[in-house]
């Protein structure tokens, strides 16, 4: 008899994707579509899209989603779960809308304690808009903004979004994953299950932040692409889990 064990997700759409060739926003949309398939919550889930790479998000999911102002995301979020609790809501988010205009949105939705799942894909660059320096631009790194890298001495160093959400005093889940790597992939979907499963059981807020490759921007390929976020990205933005609710036996990576 044979037995199915692959197959592609009821939650993602078959429509031809417009993210450029190597860029993994592509396999995080997959890793999302699996969970809410898996966690059975298809017909309830709604997803927000920002502006930026992920901008046609919608094009992608089988569910429900609204279109947010650039880094507005979490406040129409907000809105949505306010108004209809039974909503599994989530943004999908990029470092420049999320880090940079929507770091205020970010900050007090996490604080509020808002019951949502909120998907951070950090490529250390705007991607959409030019390849301009990021909130999250490596130090020394070149954007077309930063043609002599990133001086950390103008620009201060890059923000870790993950840290700095778990140091609030709100019950939060927070957690940083990475697409590098087959392995890493494979770990990065177990956080995405906890993060939406908590919104399931009506416990927290939920924030997945994953390190993503942007080969264009970066002008590299893809496989170099992948070895770079090991290299550079991996070391500044150590991967695990910051944050758990109280009550989970499970505990956070050590500090």
């Amino acid at each position: 008899m044979t037995e199915l064990v692959f197959k592609y997700p009821e939650a993602l759409t078959q429509a031809n994707t417009h993210y450029c060739p190597g860029c993994t926003h592509g396999t995080i949309h997959r890793l999302v579509a699996e969970v809410i398939d898996e966690l059975g919550i298809r017909d309830r889930t709604v997803g927000i899209s920002p502006v930026g790479c992920a901008v046609l998000a919608y094009n992608y999911f089988e569910t429900d989603f609204q279109q947010a102002s650039h880094g507005r995301a979490p406040a129409v979020a907000t809105g949505a779960k306010r108004a209809r609790p039974d909503l599994i809501v989530f943004t999908y988010q990029g470092d420049g809308d999320l880090a940079s205009i929507g770091m205020g949105e970010i900050i007090h939705a996490a604080n509020r304690g808002e019951k949502i799942t909120v998907v951070f894909v950090n490529n250390a660059i705007y991607g959409m808009t030019g390849g301009q320096m990021a909130p999250t631009t490596m130090p020394n790194q070149k954007t077309t903004t930063s043609p002599d890298g990133r001086d950390v001495a103008l620009a201060g160093y890059p923000i870790r979004v993950a840290e700095l959400i778990s140091t609030l005093k709100t019950p939060a889940f927070v957690a940083r994953g990475s697409m590098h790597s087959p392995l890493q992939v494979v770990r990065s979907k177990e956080l995405l299950r906890r993060a939406f499963n908590y919104q399931v059981q009506g416990t927290c807020f939920s924030l997945v932040e994953l390190l993503s490759t942007c080969p264009t921007n970066w002008g590299l390929p893809p496989d170099k692409a992948c070895r770079w976020v090991e290299t550079n990205m991996v070391p500044y933005y150590p991967l695990g889990i910051f944050k758990t609710p109280e009550g989970d036996d499970r505990a956070p990576m050590p500090r």
